[in-house]
């Protein structure tokens, strides 16, 4: 019977608890601070702080099992996930670190222990690697790590490695240092006999591969690459654990392990085909058999609903931008292996969830907490990407033809069309031209990309420069902002920031009253000022645990004493409204049910918008509720109860709300206005009572996403001024009806007549539709096998001449039709094709469009058998009218 997953993760925390360590629980795999990552990537991420000595370690040894992520950048693990046998998007960490106590030697020994001792891994199998040095960096080779192994193994077995295998970094810049790693052959004995496996440490073999790597914290790579001492000395380690669990498991493949096998096992079963494990042809170049495109598929699948359904309990949903689009593109991936691989035509992927909530609630329970929640998400995804997959999918095998006249590429402008019309990513197009035998014009696409305005704007990524320290301080940087608002400061660093052409500077100081973004809460504004110098602060952010000031000039002093004054009255606004958030959250609880978790938050001094887990609208009747219920607390002025530095355990003990997502410490904030009513777990700013807020007032309920709301208030004299401005708007609307004596029926009346009207107005478009249908049918031709037509019409919406290309459609057989029309002074095109002439293949009607409205400066697309276009230039529509018979004719002549 092959180990469980939980027995063995539990033996490596027992055993480094053994030896001194602090067991902590995994980070949330999204990171909130830190603007160098979107995802946690390794095990050491949320402990960059203790090693660049921003802040000290709780404790000097530390181990964990940490969730983490690797899908982009640096750090690409996709291409492989499912084809090879250890490679993984989400994979958990074991860790154990020390931050500043032990070092090499016993993170050696220890190491060489467990493996030996408690996993019982024979030693004839294990490889380790040390640093063999780096003219470059001006490091020499790590000699101490080879005499230190040399207690524990032979020399044959003790192999030098270069900076890319044994130069840990995690990024561009940041902690980094030479390591030692442990790889472990797993080859049968007759292929161990042919070939050492010394030879194949580092050579990406499916069963010599890395299953431990030690790292020796010594050095900060800065921006201009420099290596930099760092405070202390640390060991970071980092132990895969699917591929330790493939190791002490005795098999060739994770997916053969308990981590993957009830996931794998379920997919089988629920899609009805058998799972045939992990063979070599699955990892080569080889073409798949119909049996491992199967196997496939399901590994896939069983590695990408892990992150899925992790990210989205740590509170990351699907979304067009930033960490959301990696998760949605993971999800759409999934998505596509089931639909083509395995015959899932409909929702499928979050059947799974409820089997991965069992199988980790002992290690991570915050997915079972929240598994009815992210079965809904993952569920409203798939319905939403299924929709245009299939449409997708037949769009690219209707141009496989041309593709292969074309090199065998997928070209640039048709990859964008499918990202853009389809919502198929670059790397799922490329996974399907792979399979096909096709290549993507990646450089065309990205060209069409940047051709198009992007649909959200992202600030561009700032160029920095590395901090420039003005005072030595071994003191932590403070934050004093919760009882005083202005306090003296001294610069302790600062930095140069180029965004846009725009210079900024980051400015940290020895002790702070400026709030930095965080929770929801936007960061505060205010003035440096010293006897010189005052420079305004226009935002102030946090940075992994940093507090950093942005202000647009440096002072002239800059080792003078400041006092750092935040806005006074910007900061009262920002608390009435977090207090009404904390107050919002307890209500709708209240009202609408106890499922209600916080997904979001912004509270600005303008407004403050909360998202929430909630699956249908809410209604008219409980926001009236919520409301009243928020205003009767504010009328109770409930003076606030804080408690800092409280045992987390407390904290939960006095039932404090935390937010899934969130990262708290072994001591945390506790916010109380009222035991019975409202207790969070909150690091921000608030009045000291709910009188202070004055009044709360509604002013939206939207969806934003699968099983997510949203609340958009103000309070105070926003809210007074929304009333005010409905008031007025009321009076408006009465004056204009007239003023009669009762509004609604007046209303009503009105809505009746402009009902009457657009049903006379839709009856005169239908009779013009008919009289032209029957007059451009008398106008088809024959051109070659096709009845041809190519009109310009008179239509008074883009739906009228859909409409019409339509009814055309069914009273002509095998016909191309391209219509034109001037719709409120801009032109439209429409092209109609029958079936039989889209499965022939020889012709496309997105394709056609597209050609077509060049000539009103334009663009379209849409499906091979109807597309559309607009454009700017109508005088240019009879152009395209004339043109539409050449390239029909060019189509079919293939």
């Amino acid at each position: 019977m092959l180990p469980t997953a939980s027995h063995v993760r539990q033996q490596f925390l027992d055993f480094f608890a053994s030896k001194g360590h602090h067991i902590v629980p995994s980070a949330p795999i999204v990171v909130k601070d830190d603007p160098t990552l979107l995802f946690i990537n390794s095990g050491m991420a949320p402990f960059k702080d203790y090693f660049l000595g921003n802040k000290p370690a709780p404790f000097k040894r530390i181990a964990d099992t940490q969730k983490c992520l690797r899908v982009s950048g640096k750090h690409n693990d996709l291409e492989e996930v499912g084809y090879d046998t250890y490679h993984h998007t989400m994979f958990e960490m074991l860790g154990n670190w020390s931050f500043g106590d032990y070092f090499k030697k016993d993170a050696i020994a220890w190491a060489w222990e467990l493996l030996t001792e408690v996993y019982k891994l024979d030693q004839d199998r294990l490889y380790v690697t040390y640093f063999e040095g780096d003219a470059g960096d001006g490091l020499g080779p790590d000699t101490e790590t080879q005499e230190l192994w040399r207690t524990y193994t032979t020399d044959e077995r003790i192999l030098p490695g270069n900076k890319k295998d044994n130069f840990w970094e995690m990024g561009d810049t940041g902690p980094c240092g030479p390591c030692t790693e442990i790889h472990i052959d797993l080859r049968d004995e007759a292929e161990r006999a042919q070939k050492p496996g010394a030879e194949l440490v580092n050579a990406d073999h499916p069963q010599v591969v890395e299953i431990w790597n030690n790292v020796f914290m010594e050095f900060e790579r800065r921006a201009d690459k420099s290596l930099l001492k760092l405070p202390q000395q640390n060991v970071d380690t980092g132990m895969g654990f699917e591929r330790l669990m493939m190791a002490v498991s005795g098999v060739k493949s994770n997916y053969d392990t308990d981590v993957f096998q009830p996931l794998i096992q379920f997919i089988a079963k629920e899609v009805g085909v058998e799972y045939h494990g992990t063979s070599p042809a699955t990892v080569t170049d080889q073409p798949a058999t119909e049996n491992e495109k199967t196997d496939i598929a399901i590994r896939v699948i069983a590695d990408h609903i892990r992150t899925i359904a992790f990210t989205i309990a740590d509170g990351q949903l699907p979304s067009n931008v930033k960490a959301g689009y990696v998760i949605r593109r993971i999800l759409r991936r999934a998505v596509r292996y089931a639909f083509s691989s395995l015959n899932q035509k409909q929702p499928f992927l979050y059947k799974i969830v409820p089997v991965l909530a069992d199988q980790m609630r002992g290690i991570f329970p915050e997915l079972k907490q929240q598994q009815q929640f992210v079965q809904r998400v993952v569920e409203e995804e798939e319905i939403s990407f299924l929709k245009t997959l299939e449409n997708g999918l037949r769009r690219i095998d209707s141009l496989e033809e041309g593709f292969r006249q074309n090199g065998n590429r997928i070209d640039g402008p048709t990859a964008f069309e499918l990202s853009d019309t389809f919502g198929f990513p670059l790397d799922l197009t490329a996974l399907i031209a792979r399979e096909k035998g096709l290549s993507v014009d990646e450089q065309g696409f990205q060209q069409a990309l940047a051709a198009q305005k992007s649909r959200s704007r992202n600030a561009q990524e700032a160029e920095q420069s590395d901090w420039t320290i003005v005072l030595e301080s071994e003191e932590q940087p403070a934050f004093v902002g919760y009882d005083q608002a202005e306090a003296p400061a001294r610069i302790l660093r600062y930095r140069r920031t180029d965004r846009k052409g725009k210079t900024e500077y980051q400015v940290v100081l020895d002790q702070t009253p400026f709030y930095a973004e965080s929770g929801g809460q936007v960061g505060d504004t205010g003035y440096l000022e010293s006897a010189l110098s005052k420079v305004r602060v226009i935002d102030t952010k946090k940075e992994n645990d940093l507090i950093v000031h942005t202000v647009l000039e440096l002072p002239q002093d800059l080792e003078a004493e400041f006092t750092a004054r935040y806005e006074p009255a910007r900061r009262a606004q920002i608390m009435r409204n977090h207090t009404a958030t904390h107050l919002l959250q307890a209500a709708l609880r209240e009202v609408v049910g106890t499922h209600v978790a916080q997904k979001g938050s912004l509270v600005n001094e303008k407004l403050l918008r909360f998202d929430f887990s909630h699956f249908t609208k809410v209604t008219d009747d409980q926001l009236r509720q919520v409301e009243t219920l928020v205003n009767a607390r504010i009328r109770q002025q409930i003076p606030l109860d804080e408690r800092r530095n409280v045992p987390i355990a407390e904290a939960k003990n006095l039932g404090a709300t935390a937010l899934f997502g969130e990262k708290y410490g072994e001591f945390v904030r506790v916010i109380t206005f009222d035991r019975e009513f409202s207790v969070e777990l909150c690091g921000g700013c608030h009045v000291r009572t709910t009188g202070d807020i004055g009044y709360f007032k509604i002013t939206s309920e939207s969806a934003v996403g699968a099983g997510v709301r949203r609340i958009e208030a103000v309070t105070a004299e926003a809210a007074e001024a929304f009333v005010n401005q409905q008031l007025d708007l009321l009076g408006q609307v009465r004056e204009a009806l007239g003023n009669p004596q009762h509004l609604l029926p007046g209303i009503e009346k009105q809505t009746e007549e402009i009902a009457a009207l657009r049903k006379q107005i839709d009856q005169f478009a239908q009779q013009s539709i008919n009289q032209q249908r029957e007059q451009l049918a008398g106008q088809v031709q024959p051109l070659g096998e096709v009845n041809f037509l190519a009109a310009q019409v008179q239509a008074t919406s883009a739906e009228g001449l859909k409409t019409l290309a339509f009814q055309l459609r069914q009273a002509v057989p095998n016909l191309v039709a391209v219509l034109g029309a001037e719709i409120e002074g801009k032109p439209q095109l429409a092209v109609m094709l029958a079936d039989e002439l889209v499965e022939a293949g020889k012709l496309n009607a997105s394709t056609l469009v597209r050609e077509l409205a060049r000539e009103i400066q334009g663009g379209g697309g849409g499906q091979p058998f109807f597309a559309t276009a607009g454009g700017k230039n109508a005088a240019g529509l009879g152009a395209a009218i004339d043109k539409a018979q050449a390239l029909v004719e060019k189509g079919l002549a293939g």
